[in-house]
């Protein structure tokens, strides 16, 4: 008699729909605070709202994926497509990525940016790119396997 073990469903990745919206916004504060952005240095509410809006309309460069296990979100992608000064084709900033601190190190990041990669190629792009800080050690693993790593310091100011 062979004993067999339930199966559990694959982690989905998916573009958010208006009815996402209460179970997004846990994993977007989560990776604003991941960032510093939380308590006085948070987000402003209606930056957030408009962000969630642009990801709803068809006619913004702007999507948002997340990835849904059991019933329940536990990561997200956001990406930006745009033009370039080095390419006649769209390419595609992966603007943030996050995933449950509870369930790291079991796919799902690599899962979102798998996706983001077809929506950017859907859309016609030819590249995906991003940045994170220079500590963030564990996404950085992942990253080194998924991408190459061009040594580009990022520089910004705000006006």
């Amino acid at each position: 008699m062979s004993t067999h073990l339930p199966m559990t469903p694959p982690t989905l990745v998916r573009p958010v729909s208006q009815d996402d919206q209460a179970a997004w916004r846990p994993l977007w504060d989560g990776y604003n605070a991941f960032y510093g952005r939380r308590g006085e240095t948070a987000l402003a509410e209606h930056i957030t709202q408009t962000t969630w809006q642009r990801f709803l309309d068809p006619a913004e460069p702007m999507f948002a994926l997340v990835a849904e296990d059991r019933g329940s979100l536990v990561g997200l992608a956001h990406g930006l497509l745009h033009r370039s000064m080095t390419r006649i084709e769209p390419v595609c900033y992966l603007s943030d990525l996050f995933t449950l601190e509870s369930l790291r190190g079991r796919g799902i990041g690599r899962l979102l940016i798998e996706a983001v990669y077809a929506q950017a190629k859907a859309a016609g792009a030819w590249r995906v790119y991003w940045q994170t800080q220079e500590s963030n050690a564990a996404g950085r693993l992942l990253y080194d396997k998924v991408a190459q790593h061009h040594g580009f310091i990022v520089y910004s100011k705000e006006l």
